[in-house]
């Protein structure tokens, strides 16, 4: 212990032993508050009672306790901590269970005398028996929620469902909270498998039954994948734990695992602007395969960047977005080849990542930042307009204007006398600007 606080301030020992105070109210902060910073804590004689950490969800006894202080003890793993966490581990080294299970039983004996029925009610239970339910129960609400999908449900009808028709701009947006609901529920599923995979006979599961539930699980997390891939949600939604990452290679996964899709921190139409047809060849199978999952994968994608970045520049991504649509029903109405659809989805995409790229309707030479640009296309194309009002609002606007209702009215005030005598709408133009990077 010495020695471990001397490499820690890196100090003589003799020197860091005077911080052991400081060290320990440190460790116990951070192990509260940043648990996946310090995801083992390791105590002798201390932290049994008055000490509250709602991610600690694994307890190994190793030390003989009896009576309050047990039950004192397993108390610090019974709280929950969001979706992730639906109770508490305990590790018995000293087989001190026999006992407490009988004191819990009838807890009006003096072992747990004056706690109510309430607080001792349900708070052992077995491990397997609840794991079976839960992973069950887990898999019945997947199930359920994709009963709507029309058969032969392979990724084009997930696809489909999950995200709507692309020829429907308010489609993606409308699917979402189903799409919200499958990775939840997904994710539970995948938890749920992942505490028992190695136990499932032990469970009492048949060998026919764990097979088929694996395949399952198998199943739901690939179309998971690949709905958030087909959606844009992917980046949003890629947070794993690298412990669950882990438990999932082991249990699930026959094979190594291996990426779905490298992303490089971009989405996809970033990645059709970067590397062409070429992003596409790293897509999961189920996408690579079918033109028709693919087309719906890229327009998704492609719909969710244009409503994202709609704020920054309505009038142009309107057009952008009347764009996709004739692209969509030429592809629907097979008027172009796939080769042909994709060459016209790959110029899109460039226009709708880097509007400053646009050949065939270049801005000014003096519109030349995207703020300038936002404007100049909700001003009537008028530069020396969208000039004066860039000019204008940077020159008033304040730190921390966005959200500041002084800040904002002198912002609008500046704006007003730049467009007077112009058929403009004040109001919308501070909106416009208050979703300008460049203004912030």
């Amino acid at each position: 212990y010495r020695k471990m606080l001397a490499d820690y301030y890196e100090l003589p020992e003799d020197e860091a032993v005077k911080h052991v105070e400081e060290f320990e109210k440190e460790v116990k902060q951070r192990f509260i508050k940043e648990p996946g910073q310090m995801r083992l804590l390791i105590v002798v004689d201390k932290l049994l009672t008055g000490f509250d950490a709602p991610a600690a969800t694994y307890l190994y006894i190793d030390k003989q306790m009896a009576d309050h202080n047990l039950f004192q003890a397993i108390c610090r793993v019974n709280r929950l901590d969001g979706d992730n966490k639906d109770y508490g581990y305990i590790v018995d080294y000293k087989d001190l269970f026999k006992s407490l299970d009988k004191a819990v039983q009838s807890y009006t004996e003096n072992a747990l005398d004056g706690y109510d029925a309430d607080d001792v009610a349900g708070l052992l239970k077995d491990r397997l028996g609840q794991a079976k339910t839960e992973l069950e129960d887990a898999l019945e609400a997947v199930k359920a929620l994709c009963e709507p999908v029309p058969r032969p449900r392979d990724t084009k009808d997930y696809i489909a469902y999950f995200c709507g028709n692309t020829s429907q701009p308010e489609s993606l947006t409308e699917r979402e909270a189903s799409r919200v609901a499958l990775y939840k529920m997904v994710a539970k599923l995948l938890r749920c498998y992942a505490n028992i995979a190695n136990e499932m006979r032990a469970a009492g599961f048949t060998t026919e039954q764990s097979a088929q539930i694996k395949e399952d699980v198998i199943h739901y997390e690939k179309m998971r994948d690949e709905v958030k891939l087909a959606s844009g949600d992917y980046l949003d939604m890629k947070r794993f734990e690298p412990a669950m990452r882990h438990l999932l290679d082991m249990y699930i996964r026959a094979e190594n695992s291996e990426k779905l899709i490298d992303f490089e921190e971009l989405g996809l139409i970033e990645l059709i602007v970067e590397k062409g047809e070429e992003a596409l060849d790293a897509m999961p199978d189920g996408i690579k395969n079918n033109p028709e999952a693919m087309s719906e994968t890229i327009e998704n994608n492609m719909r969710k960047t244009i409503i994202d970045e709609n704020a920054v520049n309505p009038k142009y991504y309107e057009r952008m977005s009347e764009l996709l649509d004739a692209i969509i029903e030429e592809r629907r109405n097979q008027v172009i080849s796939y080769q042909e659809y994709l060459e016209k989805i790959k110029d899109l995409a460039r226009k709708v990542v880097k509007p400053e790229g646009s050949t065939k309707n270049p801005y000014p030479s003096s519109i030349d930042t995207q703020a300038k640009r936002a404007l100049f296309d909700n001003l009537n194309n008028d530069e020396v307009l969208a000039t004066k009002v860039d000019a204008a609002i940077r020159y008033t606007k304040k730190a921390d204007w966005v959200g500041d209702r002084f800040k904002e009215r002198e912002i609008a005030n500046a704006v007003r006398t730049e467009v007077k005598g112009y058929n403009v709408d004040v109001a919308d133009i501070v909106e416009l600007a208050k979703n300008q990077r460049e203004y912030k």
